[in-house]
């Protein structure tokens, strides 16, 4: 019975992952489907570019620099308001509690994006028992395992 649970759960990771990972980083908001929000967003993009062919090489690197550090920032700012509980979950984190219920590894496969020393405590756990392969999963989902 658990060499098959162990085959299934590879199969899965093996050839689902990737599609189930792009599932769970989807956006909250569904894509715009009306065309006046395509052709804006088009002449956006188009105005970007041409913004960018106007400028020097070296005006270009300087922009594109000062947008990743704005970037940067963002990231720090929101992941800093999680850690604060000002922010509430999104919907990637929802998801992944709900699939390190059901199957703890592949949460952690997909949260940590490796197949790392988490995994392998996670798989070890679930598949010697379920209940605490399910409570270290959620820990590491929701980040309150030791970092690495």
């Amino acid at each position: 019975m658990q060499l098959r649970t162990f085959t299934l759960f590879l199969a899965l990771m093996f050839f689902i992952s990737a599609p189930a990972h792009a599932i769970i980083v989807a956006p909250a908001s569904p894509p715009a489907t009306s065309n006046s929000s395509e052709t804006a967003a088009k002449e956006a993009a188009e105005a970007y570019k041409a913004k960018l062919a106007a400028m020097t090489p070296a005006d270009r690197r300087a922009f594109k620099k000062a947008q990743k550090q704005e970037m940067k920032e963002a990231v720090k700012q929101y992941k800093q308001e999680v850690k604060n509980g000002t922010r509430a979950a999104d919907d990637t984190t929802i998801l992944l509690v709900i699939l390190a219920i059901l199957l703890p590894p592949l949460a952690v496969f997909l949260y940590t994006e490796e197949i790392g020393t988490k995994f392998w405590i996670s798989l070890l756990l679930t598949l010697l028992f379920f209940l605490p392969g399910v409570i270290y999963a959620l820990l590491v989902v929701t980040g309150n395992a030791k970092k690495k």
